[in-house]
């Protein structure tokens, strides 16, 4: 690979994570009360874009590009799992607000989004059920190859991971220090509330279209 090559991919890469996804609106979802949470789930939708990089190396990933029925129910199962998150963040959002003082309810909602294990499994799970992560590997990777091998394109899959895994992490440490910033309740169950249901929202738009 030419060093010209190398850097149109990773000014390609740069340029794509600057448009907001799943994993990025996921990544918000849990950075809303702490940063540390958000941090853990771009740290697994980046381990997940590193999965695809592998499946992709190894042909794998061709199957979803020629099997439609391959394809649709890929997107359909995570299409479910966003919209799961979704509703599930909403749900919470409600007990929260039934706990009763407003001491209770803000140590709900600190305790909530705390879970470190359970948002690194949101970001892995998010990103692997996302086919196309998989197809971009598979359509764009070779395209700044001038050989494609396995080593090639896991590399170049590794630079995309990173470079999405650094837009994530910054959204994460700049949505939690705003809402440090703000610190109203009512600001926060706003934000949860927004976060939720485009979560929600991109979860039955990519059933419907799955469908």
């Amino acid at each position: 690979m030419t060093l010209s090559l190398l850097l149109s991919f990773v000014g390609l890469c740069v340029l794509l994570s600057l448009t907001p996804g799943p994993d990025t609106f996921l990544v918000l979802r849990y950075s809303i009360a702490d940063a540390r949470p958000g941090i853990a789930a771009a740290v697994g939708s980046a381990l997940g874009g590193m999965v695809w990089a592998l499946v992709v190396a190894a042909g794998v990933a061709a199957l979803l590009e020629q099997s439609a029925t391959a394809y649709r129910l890929l997107k359909l199962i995570g299409g479910m799992y966003l919209l799961y998150l979704g509703i599930r963040a909403l749900i919470d959002l409600r007990k929260q607000r039934k706990a009763g003082n407003e001491t209770a309810s803000a140590q709900g909602r600190a305790a909530a989004p705390a879970s470190i294990r359970s948002a690194f499994t949101a970001g892995v799970i998010s990103c692997l059920f996302n086919p196309k992560v998989g197809l971009f590997y598979l359509a764009v990777l070779p395209q700044f190859l001038s050989e494609v091998t396995f080593v090639n394109t896991l590399a170049l899959g590794a630079i995309e991971s990173a470079i999405a895994a650094i837009e994530m992490v910054l959204v994460a440490v700049l949505a939690s220090r705003a809402v440090t910033l703000l610190r109203k309740p009512a600001v926060r169950d706003r934000l949860e509330q927004a976060s939720a249901g485009i979560l929600a929202a991109l979860g039955i738009g990519t059933v419907a279209s799955a469908a």
